[in-house]
Parts: C-alpha cells; structure tokens; sequence
C-alpha cells in the first residue's frame, strides 16, 4: 500500500513542478519586457505579475525581493542568448569570422540589452542591488569572452588576443549603445564588416 501511494504522490508531483517552472519561465519573461519597456522604476513585482497572468502571492513564493526577480531575469535570458548563439555555430570554431561578429553584436542589440541597461542604471543607485548586478554582469562578461573565444577561433595564448576579443566585444556594447537610439543598420554593417577584417589580420 505504501509503494503504491509514493508512486501516486510523485505522479502529482511531476505536473506541478512542470506548472511551477512554467510559471517561473512566465515571470522571468514579463519582468525582462517590463524592464525594456518601463524601466526599473515602472517595473515592480506587481506591475510583472499582472503581466505574466499569476497572483502577486505566486510571484512572490518564486522571487521573495524585487531585486531577486530581476537578476534573476536578465541572468535567464543571458542564458539563453548564449544558448542561441552557440546554436547558430554548433561546430564550434567558424570559418566566416564576419558572421560571428554580427551574431555577437546582435547579442547586444533588442530587448535584453535595453533590459540589463535599465539594471546597470538601477544598480548605480541602488546599494542593495549594486553587488548582485556587478557579479551577473562579471558572470555574463566571462561567458561571452568564453563563447567569442572559441567561434573565433581565437589562441589566447598569444599576446594581445585576449584583448583584442574584450575590444570587439566592447565595441559590441558601444553599437547596442547607440542602436538605443537610432537604429543605424547600415552603418553597424559597415564597422562589423571592418572588425571581420581586422580579426582575419590579427587573430
């Protein structure tokens, strides 16, 4: 009898947990949008819920602090931006050089940018929010080196690769920078183009 009400109660389990993650994923979803669109200080865990179609008291059971919700949303999608861009070169090392280099300005372009900006500014302010934003944003950093590294199929061993990647990754930041403005495509083709060129002679 026992057996057969363990097997019952992790059969139950399993849609809720199912339900749980869905509702976590919803929440982190909603609080990104919210930050791209509203901005820290139109972004509460209410104004989040409310968008993400669950109770306050739900929200709040999965992130008990603001804070929690929104490191915890931009850090998800960092997550699966970096998925999608190891996606886009599943072997690994490209030979078009110029294609990574606009997928890696891409990463910095769109609402996860907008996103984590909004947090930056936040955390400028914010002392309880500073330290946890600085290690997401070391985290993420090390993360996309990582990633820019082997698509580039850069030898870091060599003097001057590491920071030659960083420069190209902070140029990267620079163009999301001013793509928050206006939106210049043609002209962030022409420098993502010249990078590819200055990548083929140094790396």
């Amino acid at each position: 009898m026992g057996g057969v009400n363990t097997g019952a109660s992790t059969a139950e389990r399993a849609p809720k947990q199912d339900r749980s993650r869905a509702t976590r994923q919803r929440l982190l979803e909603a609080a990104v949008a919210c930050l791209a669109e509203h901005g820290w200080t139109g972004s509460t865990v209410a104004v989040v819920a409310e968008r993400a179609g669950v109770s306050r008291g739900a929200a709040q059971h999965h992130f008990p602090t603001r804070e929690d919700l929104f490191t915890a949303a931009v850090e998800y999608v960092a997550e699966e931006r970096s998925t999608a861009l190891r996606a886009l070169f599943p072997q690994g090392a490209a030979d078009d050089r110029r294609a990574v280099v606009s997928a890696l300005v891409d990463l910095y372009t769109g609402p996860l940018f907008r996103a984590a900006l909004h947090l930056w500014v936040a955390a400028s302010n914010e002392d309880q929010l500073r330290p946890r934003v600085t290690e997401l944003e070391a985290r993420v950093g090390r993360e996309t080196h990582r990633i820019a590294v082997d698509l580039l199929g850069a030898d870091e061993s060599h003097p001057g690769t590491r920071e030659t990647v960083q420069g190209l990754l902070d140029m990267a930041r620079g163009l999301g920078l001013a793509n928050l403005l206006t939106d210049d495509r043609a002209r962030r083709e022409r420098v993502v183009t010249q990078w590819a060129a200055l990548l083929d002679e140094v790396l």
